[in-house]
């Protein structure tokens, strides 16, 4: 059971992909820009399953001085520790290159799961509105999958969608569209703001919105599962809590912030 929640790895790397919006549609209310994000920011997690401590993920985020047009660089490092490590080890690596307006450039994900060791790169072309993918075993030396997959102008990958998803304001009762894509398929996914609650994390309890990302069930992945993000219901709208739940077999995931740095 462990083993295919853990082959599942983007049950978790999703989770925090999680929230992919911009150049959104909204019904209900105009969107409502907040103010800029930071210049360099890094959010650690505590990821549990099923009451135990299941890994690790930090979330990392900077403007990018050395491209030639202005953009930004998010990086994501997933691990398992204790008896799940020990039963199936994860150590994935994902970055993303973001143009000025959170458009996704390209994505990198360097994946160790169990015996499984993978390397996987997506190119978005906004010109010709093409996106390339190309994973290979990085033990074998072998392309596993290459594809071209339609997308429009601007995209985004599911990690590097969060941050858009910060700088609107969605209202309780409202729900945005938003084009994205991981490569292999290009949809448009609802983002429904839901509710109001107050979340208690390792580093304190905060007033959230909860948000459902509809991703699973046939839309971007195939998987039964709903997915959810919490953002603090103040100028920050900062993802405290982020949560997967799968079936009643594996069970339900959450992400819960331990540690925030910024500059």
């Amino acid at each position: 059971m462990l083993g295919s929640f853990w082959k599942e790895r983007q049950s978790l790397v999703l989770a925090i992909l999680l929230c992919t919006p911009a150049r959104s549609m909204q019904s209900g209310a105009a969107p409502v820009a907040t103010p800029a994000l930071p210049a360099k920011e890094t959010l650690s997690y505590a990821i549990q399953w099923r009451l135990i401590d299941a890994g690790k993920a930090k979330l990392s985020w900077e403007a990018n001085p050395h491209s030639a047009r202005p953009g930004w660089d998010v990086k994501l490092h997933l691990e398992s520790t204790g008896l799940v490590s020990r039963l199936f080890k994860v150590d994935d690596n994902y970055s993303a290159s973001l143009n000025q307006e959170l458009c996704a450039l390209n994505t990198q994900l360097k994946a160790q799961e169990g015996s499984r060791h993978r390397e996987t790169q997506v190119t978005f072309d906004a010109g010709t509105r093409k996106a390339s993918y190309l994973e290979r075993d990085t033990d074998t030396h072998s392309v596993v999958l290459a594809k071209e997959t339609e997308i429009p102008a601007c995209v985004h990958d599911v990690v590097g969608g969060l941050y858009h998803l910060r700088t609107l304001n969605v209202e309780p009762g409202q729900s945005v569209q938003v084009p994205v894509s991981d490569g292999k398929k290009s949809v448009s996914a609802r983002i429904e703001a839901q509710r109001r609650e107050s979340v208690k994390t390792p580093t304190g309890t905060y007033p959230t919105i909860r948000y459902e990302i509809f991703l699973f069930n046939n839309v971007l992945y195939r998987r039964p599962a709903h997915l959810y993000v919490w953002l603090t219901d103040d100028r920050r709208r900062l993802p405290v809590q982020i949560q997967v739940k799968l079936t009643f077999t594996i069970g339900t995931i959450t992400f819960l912030l331990e540690k925030e740095e910024k500059t």
